[in-house]
């Protein structure tokens, strides 16, 4: 847990894109522990509906920000000690695909050169996904166990297709690459599943899910522990590097009814992939949750002396 020291009022961190499941969280739970913050959303409709709750909250300021745009990146930075970045796909493109893996690197890379420019930034929470952890080539029968320290293998995901590890496989490297030259202090969260009302069996997470299942890496996380684990990394200064971020896993029959049943409410089927063993997990997030023994997700309380 971060000293408190750590703690001030008036550190203003900027959230970007502040309008998916996510990013429209973490600013509500930051305003509540006392940050000043940067919504800075893609969409002209956000935007609008970000600035009528900014005219109650004087803690809360909108930019209109396109990843594409350096320009308007440093506009929403400006005077943020933070950046707690994720990149959401376009509303007319809801998939992902070979051009969607270019637009994501390319933002990536604007994101990062943007924080390297701001005097202000002392540290950039990225949020990758567990998908640029979990997919590569193993001996039949002999899945090897993974943690943060291991990478997506770029060739098998465009062999096999898998567009979403492959994005964020790409993105997350190019983003460490960036941070590395210019000297920005980075940490990335690599989240599993996001589990949220209205979950879909289109979510492009689960391309490949039947074999995620199988190899016991098939994980998912709950919007409160996502939001607590982004805080966290933010608010301990010994935080570093990269950390799974998961808080269930799917790897018996029970889990997966219970998956499709929410994927395929109007569904009878009760074997969404036709396997009922149990299959051992083979991914750790020990980092985490080491990190997070003494962490409090509550309002943080100031000192009045």
């Amino acid at each position: 847990m971060a000293p408190a020291s750590f703690w001030n009022s008036s550190k203003t961190v900027c959230v970007m894109d502040a309008s998916g499941h996510l990013g429209s969280a973490l600013v509500h739970r930051l305003l509540r522990r006392g940050y000043t913050v940067h919504a800075a959303v893609y969409s002209h409709d956000e935007v609008q509906r970000y600035k009528r709750q900014s005219t109650e909250k004087e803690d809360l300021r909108v930019f209109h920000s396109d990843p594409l745009d350096y320009h308007s990146i440093l506009d929403a930075l400006k005077g943020c000690c933070a950046l707690f970045y994720s990149f959401e796909l376009p509303s007319d493109h809801p998939t992902y695909d070979e051009f969607i893996g270019e637009l994501e690197v390319r933002a990536a890379h604007n994101v990062l050169e943007a924080c390297a420019q701001t005097d202000t930034i002392d540290k950039v929470i990225f949020t990758s996904s567990a998908t640029a952890v979990v997919w590569k080539e193993h001996d039949e029968g002999h899945a090897s166990d993974v943690d943060e320290r291991n990478w997506s293998d770029v060739n098998f995901c465009k062999k096999f297709k898998l567009w979403h590890g492959l994005s964020k496989t790409v993105a997350e490297k190019t983003a460490w690459a960036l941070a590395m030259d210019r000297e920005v202090n980075m940490v990335s969260i690599n989240a599993g599943l996001l589990m949220y009302p209205n979950l879909s069996i289109k979510d492009p997470y689960l391309l490949g899910a039947a074999e995620m299942f199988k190899d016991g890496v098939l994980v998912t996380v709950d919007l409160e522990f996502l939001i607590d684990a982004h805080i966290c990394v933010f608010e301990d200064v010994t935080s570093y590097g990269r950390y799974l971020c998961f808080n269930g896993i799917i790897n018996c029959n029970d889990d997966v009814v219970k998956l499709a049943k929410m994927l395929l409410p109007s569904s009878s089927s009760q074997d969404m992939f036709n396997d009922d063993s149990v299959h051992q997990q083979r991914i750790s997030n020990g980092k985490l949750r080491k990190l997070m023994v003494d962490f409090e997700s509550g309002l943080q309380v100031t000192s009045k002396d």
